[in-house]
């Protein structure tokens, strides 16, 4: 079949979703106050507090949102086939995604910008917010470990990528002055920005950069993550409309592009879908579809790092709460449409059915490198653009979402460290240097601690993140269900998808603890334990909070 019925079917449900269920949501369930006072506003700082314009927001949050992860879990699904992963892409960002996002910003807001983690304690209480601030720093860890690796992997294997990567950090505070110092107009400084970004990006392939293979005695990887770790933690320092706001919206405006230039090229090429719609033939030792199909692409569908963003960065910049509509569920649609052509990019970007198997020949392959070489072929073969250069613009497209994910992330867990100080009264950790300190030494201490001199000790405990994601996704959705409920108001559109999440996520999580058990890995058989103990407390605890009258901390009215 041609990828063309795909792209139009998928784009076109997203479409209707925000046109119209998001609308329906925003109207009927969270009502919107367009003259409720933000926290931007209330609590106006100039460094984590500001009000920002929806379509820089917007920029924001869905870049830091994006990262890898939606190209990576598609590109690794479709080994089950391309109908599954098609379907769980597109229904999950109209009924799962976007109620998500936009409901952890409606919750935090409402609630003077706490964090998810902060707000179950407000909303459900004391023991249920610690074990689920456990759950979220595990996350972050998770999160900020591995894109380093990432990251680094892409910069070695794509040495045309680095000047753009790195390049566009230079846009964006250009960008960033334009808009907020000199008050330029926000149309001109975008386009120059893409020009800027997209030049780079021309002449990436001219001007390679390479790191000897030895750094101080470090691998070329190894020093790529410290790079990567010391920068981040210098942007999570600067005020959010510094660096971290403009090269999100930046990214966002080139993510824009390059789906344009790949859906044109689709259009143009009209490229046979080869991967089977259900693969009756998967590799031996696969786990089965259901229930890790709603694991392994979490991103694209629902991730509860998107709960951790909406409530940690992007609540306390909203200027307007009806913006919560456009940069939360269209955020999700961004992120599907991503997820989309990463879909297409993987089932109709080999030549032969029989290409297609020899990549996906075990339980894991394909990723962000499949997405590169088959959406590059597509690009080629439909627009015409040096294959070289479609795959350069792919990978800076990569790089630069799990970039911007990593500054967000390691910004959100200098928070989490905060929040331990707040609630613990140790004072030093409530300010922002220790607490990034404390922050980036955990990410490297696992990254060098556990994996080595090569800084991959991340990808250690990366095979419970889906689970634990998913997890997160669906307490947060409780605590946005217990706050609906005690409002008074329709809970169906969220309790329907955190029951079916926390249902799949639990399956899930059990049968990683036999594959565990059989492989004897102890340290992820004890990690799962925990992750799993901690879903089922979390889960009685909001389930008894449904019975308690709501405290007078905990917002929602207009």
């Amino acid at each position: 079949m041609s990828a063309i019925l795909l792209m139009l079917l998928g784009l076109g449900g997203m479409a209707a979703g925000y046109l119209f269920y998001s609308r329906f949501i925003a109207d009927r369930i969270y009502r919107f106050d367009p003259d409720f006072i933000t926290p931007a506003h209330e609590y106006e700082d100039g460094v984590d507090f500001v009000p920002t314009n929806k379509f820089v927001l917007w920029g924001h949050h869905f870049t830091s949102v994006a990262g890898a992860a939606p190209i990576v879990g598609p590109a690794i699904a479709v080994i089950w086939g391309w109908l599954p992963a098609f379907l769980w892409v597109v229904l999950g960002t109209i009924f799962f995604a976007g109620v998500h996002d936009s409901g952890a910003i409606w919750a935090s807001v409402r609630n003077r910008a706490l964090s998810v983690g902060s707000l179950t304690g407000q909303v459900v209480g004391k023991r249920a917010r610690t074990i689920f601030m456990i759950v979220i720093f595990l996350v972050l860890l998770m999160v900020n470990a591995v894109f380093g690796v990432v990251i680094a992997g892409l910069l070695i294997k794509n040495p045309a990528s680095v000047v753009p990567i790195w390049g566009a950090i230079a846009v964006a505070l250009v960008i960033g002055q334009a808009i907020y110092r000199f008050k330029l107009n926000l149309a001109l400084v975008s386009l120059l920005g893409v020009v800027a970004l997209y030049t780079l990006i021309y002449i990436g392939p001219d001007i390679p950069v390479v790191l000897p293979e030895r750094v101080f005695g470090l691998s070329d990887g190894a020093a790529w993550i410290l790079i990567l770790f010391a920068y981040a933690a210098i942007a999570s320092l600067l005020p959010v409309w510094v660096l971290l706001q403009p090269r999100d919206y930046i990214n966002g405006l080139q993510l824009f592009v390059g789906l344009i230039l790949l859906y044109g090229a689709v259009l143009i090429a009209s490229p046979e879908v080869v991967a089977p719609m259900i693969n009756h033939n998967v590799p031996a030792g696969a786990p089965p579809l259901i229930p890790l199909l709603f694991v392994t692409i979490a991103c694209g569908a629902i991730s509860g790092f998107h709960g951790l963003v909406a409530s940690g960065t992007t609540s306390k910049q909203l200027d307007k709460e009806p913006d919560a509509r456009f940069v939360g569920y269209f955020g999700s649609v961004g992120e599907g449409a991503l997820a989309l052509a990463a879909i297409i990019a993987v089932s109709a970007g080999f030549a032969t059915l029989g290409e297609w198997q020899g990549v996906y020949s075990a339980f894991g392959q394909g990723g962000v490198q499949a997405f590169v070489d088959g959406g590059a072929t597509i690009l080629h073969n439909g627009v015409g653009i040096d294959t070289e250069v479609s795959a350069t613009i792919l990978t800076v497209m990569a790089a630069l979402f799990a970039g911007t994910t990593m500054d967000t992330g390691l910004r959100l867990q200098r928070y989490i460290f905060q929040e331990f100080g707040e609630i613990y009264r140790i004072h030093w950790l409530g300010r922002p240097l220790p607490a990034t300190l404390m922050a980036v030494g955990c990410c490297i201490l696992l990254a060098f601690g556990a994996g080595g001199a090569e800084g991959s000790g991340g990808l250690l405990i990366w095979p419970l993140f889906g689970t634990t994601n998913q997890l997160l996704a669906g307490l947060t959705l409780l605590v946005v269900t217990v706050m609906l409920v005690r409002l008074k108001r329709p809970m169906w559109i969220t309790l329907i998808p955190l029951v079916f999440l926390l249902v799949m996520t639990l399956a899930a999580l059990v049968i990683q603890l036999n594959e565990f058990y059989q492989k004897r890995d102890w340290f992820l058989l004890g990690l799962d334990v925990v992750v799993l103990v901690a879903a089922i407390l979390v889960t009685l605890e909001c389930a008894s909070a449904f019975k308690r009258p709501a405290r007078d901390s905990v917002s929602g009215e207009s």
